[in-house]
């Protein structure tokens, strides 16, 4: 994250636009797409490292990052995509088998029996508050030894919201 920030912060500071210099822009975002996902990546890395140290080896980090996200909610798979929860494209899957195993409950809805809710059970509960231990543990480092500060954070967010918004009207729009 402290790259992408960095990168972006560093563009903005340097008045990188596209009428100016269109192959320094072009860089920027092509070097912004390639690092978004390897973080998301990288993050799935630190959970999986954090699952195994725990033992608990039963489901996999997109599994664990799911049920983080889901947290105290009672949600749709659907509202689950929608509201960008789950980043992988069987979200079915991945919640059957953490039903199967025990870490999130489904109930059918009593007036549409086609939809259905779901939500963390104490098992889920569980593995979400390991994460948020995980997290917590790293904000006690994130600036000292990765450098990233809260102004930088809140500028990386902000302009990460904004790419976003773009990627999204673009879909929304198909521009």
């Amino acid at each position: 994250m402290a790259v992408v920030g960095q990168a972006m912060v560093g563009a903005a500071a340097q008045g990188v636009n596209s009428q100016a210099d269109p192959e320094a822009l072009r860089g920027a975002y092509l070097q912004l797409l390639h690092l978004v996902e390897r973080m998301h990546r990288q993050l799935l890395d630190v959970i999986k490292d954090e699952l195994e140290r725990l033992g608990q080896t039963d489901i996999n980090s997109v599994q664990a990052l799911l049920l983080y996200n889901i947290g105290d909610a009672e949600l749709t798979p659907g509202e689950l995509r929608s509201r960008g929860h789950y980043l992988g494209s069987n979200v079915s899957y991945n919640l059957k088998q953490l039903v199967d195993k025990g870490y999130i409950r489904d109930q059918r809805s009593d007036v549409d029996r086609r939809s259905k809710r779901v939500s963390l059970t104490q098992n889920g509960l569980d593995v979400r508050d390991r994460l948020s231990e995980l997290f917590e543990r790293q904000l006690g480092s994130v600036e000292q030894v990765g450098g990233v500060d809260v102004a930088l954070m809140e500028q990386t967010n902000k302009s990460l919201q904004r790419l976003e918004r773009f990627w999204a009207d673009q879909v929304r729009y198909r521009l």
